[in-house]
């Protein structure tokens, strides 16, 4: 199974201080991953401005809630992806460890890809909680996160949250699919030209 870590623009200061869990004002509890969703109100149904709130909302239903026990990972949050090919996307991890304990628990019930993120609840008992996902291939070298929006026939883009003046047919082309007319296509690289895409309606 490949394992690719997210590249950032972090530095090595601020890496350290994520990594010790100091960038926060507050530890988050090693707890379960909470059904809720922490971006309501941000989605186009909600607030047609709601989607450049934050870029690739994620939202609160799982497809599998599982218990894991999972020695030697560090820390106490580990969020990735996984890929129709096996493939691992790391987004967030304190140190290396191998993850394939989570990602053999998520494929007992839930075939790739998927996203997942794991919590833990105590010693190396973890909670850990996926969803599957769309992805599409996609040529588009301009940042990491688009959101397209269509209303009315009118297209409106942003590449990492600017402005962007051109088209992206392929996610008119799912946005259309999957919503008519009016709808929010929100994509979120996850490796070269593999993109995490979802639909939404306005």
């Amino acid at each position: 199974m490949g394992i690719f870590r997210r590249r950032t623009d972090e530095t090595l200061n601020e890496q350290a201080l994520r990594e010790a869990e100091l960038d926060r004002a507050t530890p988050d509890p090693p707890e379960a991953p909470a059904p809720a969703d922490p971006y309501a109100g941000t989605y186009p149904a909600d607030d047609v401005l709601g989607i450049w709130v934050r870029a690739m909302a994620r939202p609160g239903e799982y497809d599998a809630v599982l218990t894991v026990h999972a020695a030697g990972i560090p820390g106490d949050a580990v969020d990735f992806a996984t890929l129709a090919s096996g493939d691992v996307i790391v987004d967030s991890e304190q140190g290396d460890a191998d993850l394939s304990p989570f990602a053999d628990a998520v494929e007992q019930e839930l075939q790739p890809p998927y996203r997942a993120v794991a919590r833990r609840q105590d010693g190396d008992l973890w909670s850990l909680a996926a969803r599957g996902i769309d992805v599409l291939e996609l040529d588009f070298a301009h940042g990491d996160e688009i959101e397209l929006a269509s209303l009315a026939g009118e297209i409106d883009v942003r590449v990492d949250g600017e402005a962007w003046n051109g088209r992206i047919p392929e996610l008119e082309q799912a946005g259309e699919a999957a919503e008519g007319e009016d709808y929010v296509v929100q994509a979120e690289r996850l490796d070269g030209d593999l993109w995490e895409v979802r639909a939404s309606p306005l």
